[in-house]
């Protein structure tokens, strides 16, 4: 669970990566265009920068946060966990199967 969850950190740190990028082809595509002076691209592109920083930052803390959250669970825990979705038992599909076997014997005495 804990590397599952730092894969999808560094995944989302890559789409933020792949998205600064392309917004800085975008911003000196405008540019060269004239659409926007070099200045107000740099400040764009600075801003652009601090603000995915800061959005990173905050999915890295939340992130963290969480992962301290994650703990193995013990033996008693897993049973538990499975008491609650109502699984049957080994000892019951024994009994089940135990059963089954009785009743297919007495199906082919009769």
């Amino acid at each position: 669970m804990v590397n599952e969850a730092k894969k999808l950190f560094v995944a989302m740190v890559g789409a933020t990566t792949m998205t600064y990028e392309k917004a800085n082809e975008i911003i000196n595509s405008l540019v060269e265009k004239g659409k926007v002076t070099i200045e107000e691209g740099k400040e764009l592109s600075e801003e652009l920068k601090k603000e995915l920083k800061e959005k990173t930052d905050n999915v890295k803390i939340k992130t963290t946060e969480k992962l301290k959250d994650i703990k193995p669970i013990n033996k008693d825990e897993m049973y538990e966990i499975l008491e609650e979705f109502d699984f049957a038992t080994k000892e019951e599909l024994l009994d089940l199967k135990n059963r089954l076997k009785s009743l297919e014997e007495k199906f082919r005495e009769s």
